[in-house]
Parts: C-alpha cells; sequence; structure tokens
C-alpha cells in the first residue's frame, strides 16, 4: 500500500500542476527597446494590457493612457502596450519609430513592448492567453480593433475586457485601480 500511495504522488502532483490556470506572471515579452521584460516582476501590481497603433483613429488615448499611468503608478499599478498592425496597417512603423512616434506626441513613459500580432496564426503567446478562457479562466474575447483594454489584478488574474471606444480615464476602470 505504501508503495501505491509513493508511486502514486508524483502522478497527481503533476495533475495539479498541469491543470493549474497560467497568469501574467508566467510571460516573458520583449520591450520595444529589445530588453526581456519578465511580468513576474509585476506581481502586488494590476496591469492594463492595450494594443496599440499610431495611425488609428483611437491613437489620441495615448494621451489619457499616459495620463492615467502617471495618476497611479505610484499605486502599483502599470500599462503596458503593445504596438499592433493587425488592424488596417496602422501601425506600419518600425520599433524606433513607434517609440518616437510615442515619446514626441504623447510623452509616454508606461512600458511598450515589440509590435506583435494579437489574433490570427500568428497571434502572440500573451494575446493567446488574454482571448482564451481556456487558458485565462474567465471569458473568451476578440481584439477587434486598436486599443482593446486588458485588465490584470495583481496576482497575474485575468480579470475583464474592454472595448477600444471606452477611454482609458473611464470611471470602471479608474474605480477598479482603486478598489482593494
Amino acid at each position: 500500500m505504501k508503495k501505491l500511495i509513493l508511486i502514486s504522488l508524483p502522478i497527481i502532483l503533476l495533475s495539479f500542476t498541469m491543470n493549474r490556470l497560467r497568469t501574467l506572471h508566467d510571460f516573458k515579452c520583449k520591450t520595444i527597446e529589445g530588453n526581456v521584460l519578465d511580468l513576474s516582476t509585476l506581481k502586488g501590481k494590476k496591469v492594463m494590457i492595450v494594443n496599440t497603433a499610431s495611425e488609428c483613429g483611437y491613437t489620441p488615448q495615448y494621451k489619457n493612457l499616459q495620463a492615467l499611468y502617471e495618476q497611479y503608478k505610484d499605486k502599483n499599478f502599470v500599462i503596458i502596450g503593445f504596438p499592433c498592425n493587425d488592424f488596417g496597417g496602422q501601425e506600419p512603423g518600425s520599433l524606433t519609430e513607434i517609440k518616437s512616434f510615442c515619446t514626441k506626441n504623447y510623452n509616454v513613459s508606461f512600458p511598450m513592448m515589440e509590435k506583435v500580432s494579437v489574433k490570427g496564426s500568428n497571434c502572440n503567446e500573451i494575446y493567446k492567453w488574454l482571448t482564451s478562457k481556456a487558458e485565462n479562466g474567465v471569458e473568451d474575447s476578440n481584439v477587434r480593433w486598436n486599443f482593446n483594454k486588458y485588465l490584470i489584478n495583481e496576482k497575474g488574474e485575468y480579470v475583464k475586457h474592454l472595448a477600444s471606444s471606452v477611454d482609458p480615464l473611464d470611471k470602471e476602470i479608474t474605480d477598479w485601480i482603486s478598489s482593494k
């Protein structure tokens, strides 16, 4: 009987490990400067992930994204921008051009990542997690355009998806950031 228990224990532990949903903290990504960002360094912070573009009707949201970041960055909150060229070719620039555009026009100081695909066969791993209930445990979602927003809690768990039309300073977002 003891042998059976000793043999079964690793199998049981492995099944628990395999069934655990991933969190944002399980991922790494490259910054717009080419450095690796281990998202486990964001433990204890609320995170908003946004797919961005420089030539979109929603591009002026950079202003309010930066304002939101400035208001809450010292309160365990961070915004992560992922430039994306999936919608109408609205982010055609190189990483250097994107960084320059964001800095010059909107004084963006929140972390910007390398350009990624947020849908289709080349979908970035983080966006696969964000858009699949099987992976995030909460809901399926579709990134329908630029400036979709994803809210992630301090434990790295998926909370909610918000459409492009939701302003970064919307009360729903600021109330969520301020809540305990």
